[in-house]
């Protein structure tokens, strides 16, 4: 049965009054900004990063600076990650609004900063720098991230939450998607614009939230902030995060990092400190998070599926943009160099279906609420898991292309309804907080997506890839003794090249060896077609593992999306 407990929000009204009735427009233009801005520069990088390297002077496959490269790519999700809970606590404590302020001011800080430093420092001292103030513009996006929801369920009644919150889902999802392609878009006029981008738009956005939002939350007194907590799940959630990313790196002889004992010491402490977080906020007076807030049907579910449907979704733009780049676009005659930016614009549809029913199924859901839209956007992206599997290598474009629309598409039914049903099933001293383990966990499914996708890419590579690249090469004149050593490197390398658009055989061989080759041989190997027919064969069968996995995953968060029960509303009267 529908459960319902809708008693009007009185101190709300009262505030609108004051405020104007227009004031919930301007809550939802300002937050969706913020959402779209912090979102964006989440993604930007990924298709532009050769452009930044090769800008700054720096080969970023040396052994010495995948690690630069990592954390130029991730530190800013996992800063935002790591702080946006914490954040919402603090919302509830001091106000989302003033939080949201301050978090408009650092990005927007960190931004400028951002954009200087790509012409003041060079080589790798550019790319620390880079790095360094890309955490700190990660930890205004947490601020952004934290409050954006909660300010938008503040702002409106019930009936209307669905329609908002899908505006502001599609500016922090289609966000992440646009960031790929406008990052591809920029890289090609010239790449100081990555960074630039932010500045205008982001004074702009600060000035108008300081000036034009105002609280409409009510602040309880003498609550107390839960330090323990708080540095208990950071520190859990860093060491988790850091070993996400070192275990997608070659450790030794191995092809992942999986088998460094620091990774698996820090998954061990990262679970070991997760499990002591949660005894501590049984305890606290005055929690973090309250648990209890997972007895709620609405709650509980609606978070499960969350992070379910963000491990299938995650690291599949990952794995779409190293198919692309690595394999079709190459057949198609594509330069290595130029491959960024046409998979960007291949990825449209993907973005475009998202943008589409974002809206549409938020505004369906406040009327016949959040179970059907959330759990027919997962099973569509069943079967567009399923349908990419089955593709070859070389596929036709078309068919790809509404495949993907229609995963957008799923997407977009499944984003909004969610949000906007768990947003509503808790009480309203509790939103900020809420939000911040909303953004929490799609920061962390976005990063275990990555890790797990890529690991398994990399396992269903490793088993043919070295067969494949010894034959190929022995077939070019190279010599037995080079083509083993080649092969024996980690799958990852290739795979790297192709997601940065550097040609994988340029990358792999030495300039000697290249030089010493008949010219006929030289340019065959590093022509468009000799890695990708090379590869072939193993990737896909590495992207198949990938795509029954996200199938699996689509599949479970639309179980636990129908398991959510009917439309929860949790409305507190106001005294």
């Amino acid at each position: 049965m529908e459960k319902s407990i809708k008693i009007p929000d009185f101190e709300r009204q009262e505030k609108e009054r004051k405020y104007g009735i227009h004031y919930k427009w301007v809550a939802l233009s300002n937050t969706t900004l913020g959402a779209l801005l912090a979102s964006i520069d989440s993604s930007i990088l990924i298709i532009s990063l050769p452009a930044v390297f090769n800008g700054l002077g720096v080969n970023p496959l040396s052994a010495g600076n995948l690690i630069l490269l990592l954390w130029l790519l991730l530190g800013y999700t996992i800063v935002s990650s790591v702080t946006v809970v914490t954040i919402g606590r603090l919302s509830d404590m001091f106000g989302r609004v003033r939080l949201y302020n301050i978090g408009f001011a650092i990005f927007s800080f960190a931004s400028i900063l951002l954009y200087a430093s790509s012409y003041l420092v060079q080589g790798t001292a550019g790319i620390i720098s880079l790095t360094i103030l890309r955490l700190i513009q990660g930890l205004g996006s947490g601020f952004l991230f934290a409050n954006s929801a909660a300010i938008l369920t503040d702002a409106f009644p019930e009936n209307e939450r669905g329609k908002a919150l899908g505006f502001n889902q599609i500016a922090a999802i289609g966000g992440n998607l646009a960031g790929l392609l406008i990052g591809g878009i920029l890289a090609a006029i010239d790449w100081h614009l990555i960074f630039l981008i932010s500045v205008p738009i982001g004074i702009a956005g600060a000035i108008w939230a300081y000036v034009a939002l105002h609280e409409l939350a009510t602040i309880r007194k003498n609550q107390k902030l839960d330090i323990l907590g708080n540095i208990t799940f950071a520190v859990s959630l860093t060491t988790i995060l850091l070993s996400l990313s070192y275990g997608i790196l070659p450790y030794g002889n191995s092809s992942t990092g999986w088998t460094n004992p620091w990774v698996q010491a820090g998954f061990g402490l990262g679970i070991a400190l997760l499990f002591l977080f949660a005894f501590i906020e049984t305890k606290a007076k005055d929690p973090m998070f309250h648990l209890w807030l997972f007895r709620i049907r609405a709650f509980a579910a609606g978070n499960l599926s969350m992070l379910l449907a963000g491990l299938a979704r995650g690291g599949l733009q990952f794995m779409l943009i190293i198919w692309l780049q690595g394999i079709w676009l190459p057949l198609h005659g594509v330069s290595f160099i130029d491959t960024p930016f046409q998979a960007a614009i291949d990825m449209i549809p993907l973005v475009a279906g998202f943008l589409i029913s974002g809206p549409i199924s938020g505004y369906l859901s406040d009327r016949y609420g959040a179970r059907l839209f959330s759990t027919m956007g997962m099973l569509l992206n069943v079967i567009g898991f399923l349908i990419l599997a089955s593709m070859p290598a070389d596929f036709n474009y078309t068919p790809f292309a509404i495949t993907i629309f229609f995963l957008g598409v799923g997407q977009g039914m499944f984003s909004a309804p969610n949000t906007a049903a768990v947003m509503n099933s808790v009480p309203p001293e509790y939103r900020g907080v809420t939000s911040g383990m909303r953004a929490t966990l799609l920061n962390v499914s976005f990063m275990f997506s990555l890790a797990i996708f890529f690991s398994l890419l990399i396992i269903g590579v490793s088993s043919s890839l070295p067969g494949a690249l010894y034959d190929g090469l022995i077939s070019q004149n190279v010599s037995s003794a080079t083509a083993l050593q080649i092969s024996r490197l980690p799958p990852s390398s290739t795979l790297f090249a192709a997601l940065l658009g550097y040609n994988p055989m340029k990358t792999l061989l030495p300039p000697d060896v290249l030089n010493s080759l008949p010219p006929k041989n030289a340019n065959a190997i590093l022509g468009t077609s000799f890695f990708p027919n090379m590869i072939s064969s193993s990737f896909m069968s590495g992207m198949r593992i990938v795509m029954y996995s996200g199938a699996l995953l689509a599949l479970f968060a639309a179980i636990f999306s129908a398991l959510r029960g009917r439309r929860y509303v949790h409305e507190m009267r106001n005294s």
